[in-house]
C-alpha cells in the first residue's frame, strides 16, 4: 500500500521564545517492510542551523534551531512511503520455546544476537519487576513456544486494558498503568515489553502511523489519524517480528514504521530545548492518505 502522510506539531507560546534547540523523529524510516519514496520537513520559522543524521537505532533524524524571537513554532513532516504486504498468517504453536531463545540471547555470540541482546535491559521508561513478571507468567508456561507466548500476551493486554487518552501522560508510571488497567497505546507497548524483558527476552518499542478506516459506509473524517505505537520481539528463526496490543493485531499493510528504540525516550518525534515561552497550547495533527487506485 502507498501512503501520503503528514504530521504537524504547532506550539504556541504565551511568551516570546528567544532560542530553541530541537530534534525531530517524524519522518518514516527505511526498513524491510515498507519503502521511503519522497520526505519533506517544512519548519516555521525557518531554522538558523539544520542538519540531519541517523542515530543509534537507524532512525532518521533532523537536528536544528531557532535564533529568532517567536510565538510560534511550527514543524510539518510530509512523506510518501510504500508499506509492503506481509507474510500469511504465522503457525503459532512452532517454533523455539521462550526458554530456549531467552538461554540463547545469554549465550549466542552472533551479531544479530548481540544487538538484539541490548533491547533485554531495563531502559528510561521501562524497568522489569515482579509485578510485570507476575502478570507476564500466565502467557509463559513451561516450554511454550516463543510466537505463541507473545501472541497470547498480546491478547491479554488487549483484552484486560481499556484505552483511555485522558488517564495517563509521559510521566504516568507503568505501576499505575499496570494497576489501574487504562492508558493509550504507547502505555501498552510499554507495558508489554516489561513483561517481556521480565522473562529475559528482548523486545523494542515502535513508532509510527496506522491508517485509520471509518465505519462501513460512512467517510474518512480529516485529521482522524494519528501518532501510534507497538512493539517488536526479536526471534532468531524469524528476525523481529511486530505486535500490535491496541488493535490485537500482528502490524500490517496499513501501519507506517517511523523509528524504534528501547522505548518512547528513543524515538520521541520532536524535542527540544527553549529559552522563554515556558507556557505553550501544544496541538499536533497527522493524516494518513491512501495512495492506492
Amino acid at each position: 500500500m502507498r501512503y501520503r502522510v503528514t504530521h504537524t506539531t504547532t506550539y504556541r507560546y504565551l511568551q516570546s521564545v528567544g532560542l530553541s534547540y530541537n530534534e525531530v523523529r517524524m519522518q518514516p524510516r527505511p526498513c524491510p517492510q515498507q519503502q521511503l519514496i519522497a520526505s519533506n520537513l517544512q519548519i516555521r520559522p525557518l531554522p538558523a542551523d539544520y542538519r540531519t543524521r541517523t542515530d543509534f537505532f537507524g532512525n532518521q533524524v533532523a537536528w536544528f534551531s531557532i535564533r529568532e524571537p517567536h510565538r510560534e513554532f511550527v514543524v510539518t513532516a510530509t512523506s510518501e512511503v510504500l508499506v509492503l504486504s506481509q507474510p500469511a498468517q504465522l503457525d503459532f504453536s512452532h517454533g523455539m520455546s521462550w526458554e530456549a531463545v531467552k538461554d540463547a540471547l545469554k549465550t549466542d555470540r552472533s551479531e544479530a544476537m548481540l544487538e538484539a541482546r541490548q533491547f533485554t535491559l531495563d531502559s528510561p521508561f521501562i524497568a522489569a519487576d515482579a509485578n510485570l513478571a507476575a502478570y507476564a507468567q500466565a502467557s509463559f508456561p513451561p516450554g511454550k513456544p516463543l510466537t505463541e507466548a507473545i501472541y497470547d500476551l498480546m491478547q491479554r493486554i488487549h483484552r484486560d486494558f481499556t484505552f483511555d487518552p485522558e488517564f495517563t501522560n509521559l510521566a504516568t508510571p507503568l505501576a499505575t498503568v499496570l494497576e489501574h488497567r487504562r492508558g493509550v497505546c504507547q502505555d501498552f507497548a510499554h507495558l508489554a515489553i516489561g513483561c517481556i524483558r521480565s522473562q529475559g527476552l528482548a523486545a523494542r518499542y515502535v513508532s509510527g502511523y496506522i491508517e485509520t478506516l471509518p465505519p462501513p459506509g460512512k467517510k474518512k473524517l480529516v485529521g482522524a489519524d494519528a501518532s501510534h505505537a507497538w512493539f517488536s520481539v526479536y526471534l532468531p528463526d524469524l528476525g523481529w517480528m511486530d505486535f500490535d496490543p491496541t488493535n490485537n493485531q500482528l502490524p500490517g499493510d496499513r501501519h507506517i514504521i517511523v523509528a524504534w528504540g528501547r522505548d518512547y525516550s528513543d524515538v520521541t518525534p520532536l524535542k527540544g530545548v527553549i529559552f522563554g515561552g515556558q507556557n505553550h497550547e501544544l496541538k499536533v495533527a497527522v493524516e494518513v492518505t491512501n495512495l492506492e487506485p
